[in-house]
């Protein structure tokens, strides 16, 4: 893969930024449901599995923007 464009760089950054915030959203989401007496196990697995998803796609996008090391 190429060097990115500033353009697709800053494209990467700025969904790194909107799923930075999702990843946070969910989080609290998370902590105040686990508080409740009744959670719904289902729904909160469910919140944890999205979360870890958005958190690995965050990975994804930040090694795209680091460059290629030649060997």
């Amino acid at each position: 893969m190429g060097a990115l464009t500033e353009e697709e760089r800053a494209r990467i950054e700025e969904r790194i930024r909107a799923l930075e915030i999702e990843h946070r959203d969910l989080d609290d989401v998370i902590m105040r449901l686990a508080k409740q007496p009744a959670q719904d196990q289902l729904q909160l697995r469910r919140l944890k599995k999205r979360k870890l998803f958005l958190k690995d796609s965050i990975e994804r996008l930040r090694a795209r923007l680091v460059p290629d090391i030649p060997a």
